[in-house]
């Protein structure tokens, strides 16, 4: 029995014992599940931990991409504002209406309640031209503290901007309490001639603060409305010289047709007045040189010798001034209109020829060399002969008269599209630029030793001239001292308004 009971003890403690080892291992088992499921749970709030701070990431860069999207949307808005404010403002040159397209909705649009728009006038005192948010007593109180900071003046006349952005303090206090605002940009109107006037925009404490996008957007503003006020002022003094300038023109346009009647009225006086003295001449002329020529046939009785040399000279210079009053006559008349010209139609080369004949006597004494360079297909050209070889006659006369014996003259003449070019050079002693601008003038003679040996009534030249321009030509003179002498005349070969003769 005792082995009995000693067997049940040691089954029952061998039983205990099983159980017992049975709920350690139960137990720990539990214990490493425990530590299982804390480390799960301690990644678990980790993982959670993380979480939290990518949503709260999340959601702080929702509210930043937010708040971009807002700005750039705010930025977007005043740029296209601003960009309609310089198309407006620039396509006008009208000062007044430059301020009258700067709308309130355009400065709104920009983003700012309140806002003025100041510009100095003639006397360098501030105007407002436009205002936005402020009282007309308000606005005076401004322009008076405005123009009695002068550190505030010269710092804005120097280009700055002041701004809440980066004002310092005491500055953006003073403004602040000036404008009664919170946040402002306060900048000048600038242009080449330096400010002209400035812009303030503002916002009280409720709204959204400036920003340095802002600076800059009311900057260009101001800038944009510099350019356009400069660019009216510009028109308006260009458009008021134009005014005085064609007054003046105006007023001395008439003060020329007056002086030209005038001319025109002594021309014509002077004209008539040669005109009428040259026939009273004529008359007791062909008295003299009628007498003068009878006493010298001797039929009135023997002449003495030194009787008779007078009397040549008087012939003589009753001859030469019949010649001048003739030309005189002729000068008159062409300049009146009352030469009528018989156009037909010439061999130029065949005058040219006839006169070489008619100066031939000249030529040799000089020995002068002639040369012809004329076109042998040379058109025939309508003029009146009998007048212009007069030309011919006083061009080559002058120039044998100018030129040294030995010399040369040429004669050209050459056909381009309707016109007929003539010169007539020598390679005589020359005339200066400014007895050039006087040689087709009546009586003028040039200042030289040939003319005070050689007298002369100083018409030829000015005849010449007369008959060229009477055949719708132009004639003009090219020269070098001491080189030669060049005649130039053009005329046309058909004379418009004339039926052609043969």
């Amino acid at each position: 029995m005792e082995n009995l009971g000693s067997y049940f003890i040691f089954i029952g403690g061998l039983f205990g014992f099983t159980i017992i080892c049975v709920l350690i291992f139960v137990l720990m088992s539990k214990t490493e599940h425990l530590h299982q499921l804390q480390a799960a749970l301690y990644k678990m709030k980790r993982s959670f931990n993380e979480l939290d701070e990518q949503a709260k990431l999340i959601v702080k860069t929702d509210l930043e991409l937010n708040k971009s999207q807002e700005e750039s949307a705010k930025r977007l808005n005043a740029l296209d504002a601003l960009q309609k404010a310089s198309r407006l403002i620039s396509t006008t040159l009208d000062e007044n209406e430059i301020f009258h397209r700067l709308e309130q909705s355009l400065i709104t649009k920009l983003g700012f309640e309140k806002s003025i728009v100041l510009i100095y006038d003639e006397v360098k005192k501030l105007q407002k031209k436009v205002s936005w948010g402020f009282s007309d007593d308000d606005i005076q109180f401004i322009i008076g503290d405005i123009e009695k900071d002068s550190s505030l003046t010269l710092s804005l006349a120097q280009g700055h901007t002041f701004s809440s952005v980066k004002a310092p303090l005491q500055r953006r206090e003073t403004i602040n309490r000036l404008f009664n605002v919170e946040h402002f940009v306060l900048t000048p109107i600038l242009t080449k001639n330096g400010i002209i006037g400035l812009v303030f925009v503002g916002n009280r404490s409720n709204a959204a603060p400036i920003t340095e996008g802002d600076e800059e957007l009311v900057s260009i503003l101001a800038n944009q409305i510099g350019q356009s006020l400069e660019n009216a002022r510009l028109f308006e003094e260009v458009f008021r010289s134009s005014q005085v300038l064609e007054s003046k023109v105006q007023d001395r346009t008439k003060q020329l047709a007056s002086a030209l009647e005038e001319v025109q009225t002594v021309s014509k006086t002077k004209t008539e007045f040669i005109s009428a003295v040259s026939h009273e001449l004529r008359t007791p002329l062909t008295s003299i040189k009628g007498y003068a020529s009878l006493l010298m046939t001797g039929k009135l009785g023997n002449i003495p010798d030194q009787v008779r040399d007078r009397l040549e000279k008087i012939n003589t210079h009753s001859d030469n001034l019949v010649k001048l009053i003739n030309d005189l006559l002729d000068i008159a008349r062409i300049e009146s209109g009352r030469v009528e010209m018989t156009m037909r139609k010439v061999q130029l080369a065949h005058m040219i020829e006839n006169v070489r004949d008619l100066l031939t006597p000249q030529i040799r004494d000089k020995n002068l060399q002639w040369e012809l360079e004329i076109d042998p297909q040379l058109p025939e050209v309508e003029l009146d002969s009998s007048q212009f070889e007069r030309v011919f006659i006083n061009l080559i006369g002058n120039a044998i008269k100018f030129t040294p014996e030995k010399g040369a003259i040429t004669i050209k003449a050459a056909h381009d599209n309707g016109w007929i070019n003539i010169e007539i050079s020598d390679t005589g002693i020359g005339i200066s630029e400014e007895d050039m601008d006087r040689l087709f003038e009546e009586f003028y003679r040039v200042e030289n030793p040939i003319n005070q040996k050689v007298k002369g009534t100083g018409l030829g030249l000015s005849l010449a001239k007369k008959i060229v321009e009477a055949h719708n030509g132009k004639i003009w003179i090219t020269s070098k001292l001491n080189q030669g002498t060049t005649f130039h005349f053009t005329i046309p070969v058909k004379q418009p308004g004339h039926d052609e003769k043969r």
